[in-house]
């Protein structure tokens, strides 16, 4: 399923899916079916806090991640949108915004936040399946990660099959909890956090090159990849 609209000022808009809970995933449990939030209105509300800023960091992390104006995005697991609307605003109308998640509720909640910016803009609003984000091939610049690596199942075999949606020259950025007591309190037991060396050597099984880390998040590592091979 797809959701598709218009934006303001006439741009298309389309896009948003996968998944950013700070709750257990399923595959973490042994289980495969999906396990929502038992209130997924109050979960928005908390990923959209002002504290969060405090450790998030978000406007140093787009400048970290040198977006520009035309430039395509994919907000893997963009839950409520909250940088989904900061990516929005960076690669401005002329750009695409990919927001995916798997829960439609997410992607309503984000579209209706990015149209409260009211500024014009061009999104892709994508329900994802939990091992296919259903991204365009060649379509994205860089696909952004945030809080959402833990969550995955299989994740040398998923991000294989992302090198085919990145276009020339395009990267994979994860941000993601420390799985030491730096991440602090996260909501649920440390132990579901992903390791940063893991992830570095997940991604070189999937066919990537750690390309740059940035240090200045207190609670996450900060981690881009790309293709180790052109």
């Amino acid at each position: 399923m797809r959701i598709h609209q218009i934006g303001t000022a006439g741009c298309a808009v389309a896009l948003c899916a996968w998944l950013a809970c700070p709750w257990p995933s399923p595959a973490q449990h042994g289980h495969s079916e999906h396990r929502r939030p038992p209130d997924i209105g109050q979960y928005l509300e908390q990923l959209d806090r002002p504290e969060r800023d405090q450790y998030q960091k978000p406007d140093q992390v787009v400048a970290a991640l040198g977006l520009k104006a035309g430039m395509a995005v994919a907000d893997l697991g963009a839950g409520s949108g909250y940088f989904t609307r900061r990516f929005v605003k960076t690669v401005t109308e002329t750009g695409k915004v990919y927001a995916i998640d798997i829960e439609p509720e997410m992607l309503t909640y984000t579209k209706t936040g990015i149209e409260r910016l009211q500024i014009p803009y061009t999104a892709e609003f994508i329900l994802a399946a939990p091992d296919d984000p259903r991204l365009p091939p060649r379509s994205v610049d860089l696909i952004f990660v945030c809080n959402v690596y833990h969550h995955l199942e299989d994740r040398p075999a998923y991000f294989s099959t992302m090198k085919a949606v990145l276009k020339a020259g395009g990267r994979i950025a994860i941000v993601d909890f420390y799985h030491d007591a730096r991440s602090g309190d996260v909501g649920f037991p440390r132990k579901h956090l992903v390791a940063r060396e893991t992830v570095v050597a997940d991604m070189g099984k999937a066919g990537y090159r750690l390309h740059r880390e940035h240090d200045f998040l207190p609670r996450q590592y900060f981690l881009e990849f790309v293709p180790a091979t052109p």
